[in-house]
Formats: C-alpha cells, structure tokens, sequence
C-alpha cells in the first residue's frame, strides 16, 4: 500500500517515539540476577563412619531372580582401611554359613570431578573385580548401580547403604532383570562395630 508523504512522515515519527519509550522502560528494569549453581557437596568422607573392624550378620538369597525365597545366613568378621586420606578405601569380609566360606573385598574410591563413589567388589574364590557400582550419598542414603550378566542375562544391580552414622550400618545388594522396574534383594549385611561390642560386655 501506498503512502503519502504526510502520513509516512507520521507514522515515523510514532515509531521514533514508541522506540525511545521501550527504551526508557527496559532501563528501568531490574537486570536478573543469575542464580549461583547449588554447591555441590563433597562426598570425599562418606564412608569413613566404616573405617576400623567389624563383626557382620550376613542373609543371602541362594538363588536370585527364579522366583525362589530360600536364604542362608552367616556371621563374620571384617576391617576397612582408609586410603589417600578417605578418597579411597578398602574393606575386607570374611564370612561363614551353611553354603561355605566367602572371603571378600571391596574397594572404594571417590571422584572429586563427578562427586561419585565407585565400589568394586571381589572375593577370593575367583579374584576378579566386578564392574564397579558407581552413586553417591543424598541424605544419609547411598545409591549405587552397574549392569552386570547372570546366568547369560543382563542385569542391573544395585547396592544401598543405610545408618552409617549409627552403631549399625545397613547394606543390601538388590537385582532387576526388567531395567530397573522392579528389584529383588539378594544380600544383606548388618555391622556391629568390634570395639563397641566390647565396651558393651564391660
């Protein structure tokens, strides 16, 4: 469409002016603040409530993910020792029951980059470590996950650890074979600290 030059004129001048007016406005405007990012804990020490030696209650499922509910139980000892100052540990189990006798180890070491725990778990009869469980701590409560093959399957796994900061850490080992929807516990330990047991019959 045409204009004239009177009314092209006009509407330029309204331009110029509402230009000048959201000027003048956004001015005014507060800028918005960023956020600082939540600071992320440091997880370096969360496991140092289980440095020293221990008495352990063992239950474990004889048959995981068939359906069967037997358990055996166990009772036995174990140390953990911190390393590089608590960013790594390694705590030992030995354990007997009526399936036999397990000898085992986990090592733990912390990554100040991710503010992850990775657990490798062992034990003697084969000497091989196992993919790690790799999480971290939120309120109190420690997840820890990997994916791993049994009888042929792929599986997840995962490991929580509960009350490290009572007399009596909690740890259970679960497994899903549907991703996660669900999960099965196979393993679980209770801890009684050995110097504790012994103030206590004093």
């Amino acid at each position: 469409m045409w204009l004239g030059k009177d009314t092209a004129g006009y509407l330029l001048l309204s331009f110029l002016c509402l230009s000048q007016t959201l000027v003048a406005q956004s001015s005014t405007i507060p800028p918005q603040t960023q956020q600082p990012n939540a600071e992320v804990r440091d997880g370096q020490h969360d496991f140092d409530a289980l440095i020293g030696k221990w008495k352990y209650h063992l239950k474990r499922r004889v048959h995981p993910l068939t359906g069967s509910n037997t358990w055996v139980e166990g009772e036995g000892t174990g140390a953990c020792f911190k390393i590089w100052d608590g960013g790594a540990e390694l705590d030992t189990i030995e354990v007997n029951g009526p399936t036999g006798h397990i000898e085992g180890l986990t090592l733990r070491t912390y990554n100040p980059q991710s503010h992850q725990w990775r657990l490798y778990w062992t034990n003697r009869k084969n000497g091989t470590l196992d993919p790690p469980q790799i999480g971290e701590f939120k309120d109190g409560r420690g997840e820890f996950f990997a994916q791993d093959t049994i009888n042929g399957r792929t599986i997840l796994i995962r490991y929580v650890w509960t009350g490290l900061a009572t007399p009596s850490p909690h740890f259970e080992q679960s497994f899903s074979d549907d991703g996660g929807k669900t999960w099965e516990v196979n393993w679980i330990t209770d801890q009684t600290r050995v110097e504790d047991e012994a103030k206590a019959a004093q």
